[in-house]
Parts: structure tokens; C-alpha cells; sequence
């Protein structure tokens, strides 16, 4: 039998690249780890600019992952959203219209999508801030039918994801990456690639 391949591509900013982590894996790499069968083969790059919000990303995103598709391939693309347009100050409805038209060039150009929405912080205040972008990209992706991966709802009280947090300048470590790496698999990952889940253990 023939072997699928998948290309996959991801963009987003310093914690797709695993910044951090002392294992140098990040979320993606300890995700990408858990995704191997026999029947099929993914081929990941990975394209990670710092502080990037969803301006910079649309405009970047879709020229930078060309050249890494493939007309002979099934090709993905995962888009891991930050905070940062709490940063720049963006109104949600201009978020919402980038993560938009992320969405509708992938769908145009036959890419399935996977969004993964932005985790929280230890300020209370950017954290409700965060939670109202989050439930607009989340809305953004489920009205175009695309997979979308909230990292922020079961994160924002989790004391292990916390505790990583403070031990860290803010930033997740071995045990954030870790958290957030389970949330892709467990939240329609393999699905999403149409690869059968594997057994526990």
C-alpha cells in the first residue's frame, strides 16, 4: 500500500519554536514525536517569528509555507496564535478579520487548518483581556469549519501550567510545553490528520 504524505506546516511565534524548554521540543516537537505511523509520513516545517501577533502573521504566513507545499502531497498547516495583539493594541474584530483571512486563503489553496488558540498568563488582567480573544478566534475558526485547539480555558487555573509560569519568568518550561503539548493531542489532532489514534501507554 502506498504511503500518505503529509506536508505540514506551522507558524506562530516563540513558543511554537520551544523557547524555554530545556528539552529544545516545545509543544510542537513533543506533539510531532506522538505523530508517527506506518501508513503515513509527515514532513513538518516549522516557521516561528518572536512577538507576533496576527497582523504580521497574515501578511507572512501563506508566502512562507508556498514553498514548503506540495501539489503532490496532502498539506496541512497549524497556526499557533499569540498574545500579542494584546501588545499592539488590535481591536478583537481586527484580530478576528486577520485569523479570517488566514482561514480563507488556507480553504482557497485546499490547506486543511488547525488553529491553536493563545495559552494565559499569570496577570489577571491581560487573562481576561486573553480570554475574550480567544473566544473570538475559537468562533472565527468553528464558522469557517476549522479545527481549533483551546489552550487558554484549561490552562488559566492550572496550577502545574502556573507553577511553570512563575518558576519561569512567565514563560512555560518542560512541564508547560508539556501541558500544552497534550492539549493538541487530546483535542482532535490526529483526526484532524486522519490518523488513527494511538493506544495508551
Amino acid at each position: 500500500m502506498e504511503q500518505r504524505i503529509i506536508r505540514l506546516v506551522a507558524v506562530g511565534d516563540e513558543l511554537l519554536a520551544g523557547h524555554g524548554d530545556p528539552r529544545a521540543l516545545g509543544w510542537f516537537g513533543r506533539v510531532l514525536a506522538r505523530t508517527t505511523s506506518p501508513e503515513t509520513l509527515v514532513e513538518p516545517y516549522q516557521l516561528a517569528a518572536p512577538r507576533e501577533g496576527t497582523e504580521a502573521l497574515a501578511k507572512r504566513w501563506l508566502t512562507e509555507a508556498r514553498p514548503r507545499f506540495s501539489d503532490a502531497r496532502e498539506n496541512r498547516v497549524v497556526i499557533a496564535l499569540s498574545d500579542a495583539d494584546l501588545d499592539e493594541e488590535l481591536s478583537t474584530a481586527r484580530s478576528r478579520l486577520n485569523l479570517a483571512n488566514m482561514l480563507d486563503a488556507a480553504s482557497q489553496a485546499s490547506i486543511k487548518a488547525m488553529v491553536v488558540g493563545p495559552p494565559p498568563g499569570l496577570d489577571a488582567d491581560r487573562n481576561r483581556r486573553l480570554a475574550e480573544l480567544s473566544a473570538a478566534f475559537a468562533d472565527v475558526a468553528s464558522r469557517r469549519h476549522h479545527a481549533y485547539v483551546d489552550t487558554f480555558t484549561p490552562l488559566q487555573h492550572h496550577e502545574q501550567w502556573r507553577n511553570d509560569l512563575a518558576a519561569n519568568d512567565g514563560a512555560p518550561g518542560q512541564a508547560g510545553y508539556g501541558l500544552i503539548a497534550w492539549l493538541v493531542l487530546h483535542r482532535g489532532w490526529y483526526q484532524w490528520l486522519g490518523m488513527p489514534e494511538p493506544a495508551a501507554g
